[in-house]
């Protein structure tokens, strides 16, 4: 989880940020992945809590007030605060206090009324803005995270190439992945992603069916594991049987080399054109850039995807600290469709590569 130094080192930079237009003696927080991101606010989504949040308050001093009902989970006591404030709605034995999103105004009315980081309000643009700008660059304790999203995804990799075979349905392969994905993560995950046969460009990835895997498939398989917020995505394909025709390796291998192109270009500083243009390159040089129809990779932590993106006509440059993804992809109807895909942290000289899943079709 995210440590108590390091959510108070990015609400200090926030204030940093924000003290030309702070307007307010105070700023009243409620996106959930900003609780997450400056208080590790985590409601835990295996739990009656989902979809519920709270009120983080941060006064000019760095000190921190948090609000929530009393009928989120345990995680949240894992909450990085100076206080804690649990607001009562429902004790399971009485009429809950009216409705449950409501329960927060009396304490949104103590503070101005007013929550800071929503759309409508004036210093809103300028706070998302903000943080947008702080999460780029990722500190140690979230690096930490990624990395434990990382080893749980590796797990469902490894299930994948050696349990996948002929007769299954997609949901199966998913199943598998889920169970392998959740053992090595100590706890329940949540993962999703692309669990599909891809015949060619008709279908690049999408949610796993019914349908039955079939000797020669192209199987996409490109998901992520979430935990705590943070999130890993990383991709590899697989070929039903394990003998790929000469055209089906043939993708795979322009893939293959066009990661390593796009690779040799990361480092801090690097604009994410010349990343696009490296990945494209080899695609080009092999006649199949028209089946490359999407980016090349993006930036990943809280959201998927998030700045930066690597695509082209991109006016966006590499900082250290990001984590990106590179993701190459070529579908070609009657053939399959490919795709893999690793994850970066981004250096001054380079990269640290996060995934170590093995990529190859069987």
């Amino acid at each position: 989880m995210l440590t108590k130094e390091g959510c108070q080192s990015r609400r200090s930079r926030l204030l940093n940020r924000l003290a030309a237009q702070m307007d307010v003696p105070e700023l009243v927080i409620a996106d959930p992945i900003h609780l997450r991101y400056l208080a590790n606010f985590h409601v835990d989504p295996f739990s009656l809590g989902a979809e519920f949040g709270g009120l983080l308050v941060i006064g000019r001093d760095e000190s921190t007030t948090l609000y929530h009902d009393n009928r989120l989970p345990g995680s949240v006591q894992s909450a990085q605060v100076d206080r804690v404030v649990v607001v009562p709605w429902y004790d399971g034995q009485s009429a809950g206090k009216g409705r449950r999103r409501l329960a927060l105004l009396p304490a949104l009315a103590s503070h101005g009324g007013r929550i800071h980081d929503a759309l409508n309000d004036p210093l809103g643009p300028t706070i998302i803005e903000a943080i947008a700008k702080l999460r780029r660059q990722k500190d140690p304790d979230e690096i930490e995270l990624l990395r434990s999203c990382m080893r749980a995804t590796e797990a469902g990799h490894a299930w994948a190439r050696t349990n996948l075979h002929e007769g299954m349905t997609e949901l199966d392969v998913y199943e598998g992945v889920f169970q392998a994905c959740s053992t090595a993560a100590g706890k329940p995950a949540i993962v999703y992603g692309d669990f599909a046969i891809s015949p060619g460009s008709a279908r690049r990835g999408g949610p796993p069916t019914n349908q039955v895997l079939r000797i020669g498939d192209t199987f996409i398989l490109d998901y992520s594991v979430i935990l705590f917020g943070y999130r890993s995505d990383f991709t590899n394909t697989l070929v039903v049987g394990g003998q790929p025709t000469s055209e089906q390796k043939r993708l795979f291998d322009a893939c293959v080399k066009a990661m390593a192109a796009g690779e040799s270009h990361l480092k801090a500083g690097a604009t994410c054109q010349s990343i696009y243009d490296a990945v494209r390159a080899v695609f080009a040089g092999e006649n199949l850039a028209d089946a490359f129809p999407h980016h090349a990779g993006h930036g990943l932590g809280l959201e998927h995807p998030e700045a930066p993106f690597i695509v082209r006509n991109s006016s966006e440059t590499l900082v250290e600290g990001d984590v990106v993804t590179l993701e190459p992809g070529l579908y070609v109807d009657g053939v399959g469709g490919f795709r893999i895909e690793h994850n970066y942290l981004i250096t001054a000289k380079g990269y640290d590569r996060l995934s170590n899943h093995e990529i190859a079709f069987d």
